[in-house]
């Protein structure tokens, strides 16, 4: 059932356009995830939906008593809020959803804290799910999330892909964390300037979107290809003095002066602006950068972490793993000797020089210009050695022209983050610290972050929850035992995959929860008759689904489609589709002989 449908959605401030001709619809069950670089105007098209801000142009249909609701990215609350009153916040009558509350409660793990717990006392993880729990009690049918992943610790990320994945509503998520949306979303929409109509709309996972976007951005390059050849014999045609005379004549002309002006929009499309992150290599790092021996950090009588035996030389890439409040920041400012540990020994190089990306970017000066926050005096930066004007270093961050002259508390929490990242660069270090990094980074320019750490010829410290992001970067993870646990000894691990294997059996060893289990995989089952249809037909019905996409494979690869960008769009995405059904369909053939025995 459809939810909602969009028909060219335009919105546009001053004179840049965010987005037009956008079409797309919500279907009951959806669980989207909406991409797009910084800027592209993701939330603006989600506070569109919510009626929060006006369209430019186009027109939304909501299904009859639609009830939407919205977890924005940092919620607000009372600053006497308890849980309980601020789940009922929204309510209009408290005592009809009294019982749902308290259930929520419950549900999201909330009643170790009580409902007379104040909120403000709660970590930013806790929050949003006391904020999630105030838009469920709503019962709403299709919810709304902006980076929720954002400050989020990973277990409850994990928790809320879990969530998620098996919610009744539907749901529409502005995010960037990729191994989330690979484990939650059933379809991706990527809004850009650079997709036809602003919007791409792929049925599939993460990865199923990857692969639908390089087949177009490669059918994109070709086309141009193809139109900028045609272009050229035309052009050429003109020059050797054709005269428009004849109606045939000035039609060619005309035509070719449409097919420049197409050539120049698919150029612009096809054209990548990606910020130029390289951190700098001004001096050799000795072999040993930072030597800890049985190091230990206690708070009172709370220990953080003990016993720890830690060698960081140039190679290293070192990621923290743990819940809020459980010491990552902690162990860095003891590492950097920038706090006192309770006990042990750390010894530093001599030529050891560190640069620190904070999760608050407390270095920036919100009320100076962000050409100020990089050149305090003068108009050059020294970048690695050399002077260069601060506009043309700023550029390789994207602030281009007027961005330059903005004050730092006009810019979104991306653009801040680059701007803390192009300070960074100028600075000579061979350790790399960065708490945080990747919060409100689109995956453009995560991806870029991500080649320049592993060119970065020093080591580097890394606390993020973006767990893809660290699993390409990290060669080592170190592990903070679980809250409540007694030990206080940090694990080492070679793979995110490894850390959250160990994390699921810690969390599952609860002496109150945990049972014997039975694995129903071992019970034998009947199929029915249905089930056996199903199962006698299957591999017939995937040869046909097979033979389809071959069709549509030959289709795209012929000279007039690929001339065609609208019907080699839509063979791409029913490619997409028919790959999803077979998978789907060898999974559950595989499923079906296992019941059966086979």
């Amino acid at each position: 059932m459809l939810l909602l449908s969009v028909n060219k959605l335009a919105k546009s401030y001053a004179s840049k356009t965010l987005f037009k001709n956008v079409s797309f619809g919500i279907k009951e069950g959806d669980r989207i995830g909406l991409l797009g670089p910084n800027g592209a105007g993701k939330s603006t098209l989600v506070k569109i939906l919510l009626g929060q801000s006006e369209a430019d142009d186009g027109e939304i249909t909501f299904k009859k008593g639609l009830k939407p609701g919205y977890l924005e990215q940092s919620p607000l609350f009372e600053n006497g809020d308890t849980i309980i009153s601020a789940i009922l916040s929204k309510c209009k009558d408290q005592y009809d959803h009294m019982a749902d509350a308290y259930t929520l409660i419950a549900k999201l793990g909330l009643s170790e804290y009580g409902e007379d717990f104040l909120v403000k006392e709660l970590s930013g993880g806790w929050q949003k799910r006391v904020a999630l729990a105030r838009e469920l009690v709503l019962s709403p049918d299709l919810l709304f999330l902006d980076e929720p992943t954002n400050h989020l610790d990973v277990s409850s990320i994990i928790w809320l892909e879990d969530f998620l994945r098996n919610a009744r509503f539907t749901v529409f998520m502005i995010t960037h964390d990729r191994l989330f949306l690979q484990r939650v979303a059933t379809r991706i929409m990527d809004l850009s300037p650079q997709n036809p109509d602003y919007l791409l709309d792929v049925g599939g996972d993460y990865v199923q979107y990857l692969e639908t976007k390089e087949q177009l951005s490669l059918a994109s390059q070709r086309h141009e290809k193809v139109l900028r050849n045609t272009l050229r014999r035309e052009v050429e045609w003109l020059r050797r003095g054709a005269k428009a005379r004849q109606t045939k004549q000035t039609a060619r002309i005309e035509a070719t002066h449409k097919l420049a002006n197409t050539v120049a929009d698919l150029s612009a499309r096809n054209q990548r602006h990606d910020v130029g992150i390289e951190f700098g290599d001004g001096f050799k790092s000795p072999k040993k950068l930072i030597e800890a021996v049985h190091l230990e950090k206690e708070y009172g009588k709370n220990i953080l972490f003990s016993s720890l035996d830690l060698l960081i030389g140039p190679t290293t890439r070192l990621a923290l793993m743990g819940d809020n409040g459980m010491g990552k920041s902690t162990l860095i400012r003891v590492l950097l000797n920038l706090e006192k540990p309770t006990s042990g020994t750390i010894k530093h190089a001599e030529a050891l020089k560190f640069a620190y990306f904070e999760q608050n970017k407390q270095t920036l000066d919100p009320k100076k210009t962000v050409l100020k926050n990089i050149c305090p005096e003068g108009d050059y930066v020294d970048y690695r050695g050399q002077k260069v004007h601060v506009r043309s270093y700023l550029d390789r961050f994207l602030f281009f022209g007027q961005r330059a002259d903005l004050e730092v508390h006009r810019l979104s929490g991306g653009e801040q983050a680059r701007l803390r990242l192009a300070q960074l660069m100028l600075q000579d270090a061979n350790v790399l610290v960065l708490d945080e990094p990747t919060n409100d980074l689109d995956i453009e320019t995560l991806d870029i972050l991500e080649s320049a750490l592993k060119d970065f010829p020093g080591a580097v410290i890394l606390v993020t929850h973006d767990r893809y992001f660290m699993d390409s970067v990290a060669n080592k993870i170190l592990g903070f035992p679980i809250k409540g646990s007694a030990r206080k000894e940090l694990i080492s691990f070679a793979n995110y995959e490894q850390w959250e294997n160990w994390f699921l059996l810690e969390a599952s060893k609860d002496p109150v929860t945990e049972k014997p289990s039975v694995d129903k995989a071992e019970k034998k089952q009947k199929l029915s008759f249905n089930e056996k249809f199903e199962l006698e037909n299957m591999e017939k019905n995937i040869l046909k689904l097979e033979e389809t996409l071959e069709t549509l494979k030959k289709e795209s690869e012929s000279a007039e489609i690929q001339t065609n960008a609208k019907r080699l769009t839509e063979i791409h995405l029913e490619m997409a589709q028919l790959q999803e059904n077979i998978d789907k369909k060898y999974e559950r053939w595989s499923e079906l002989e296992k019941k059966s025995g086979s």
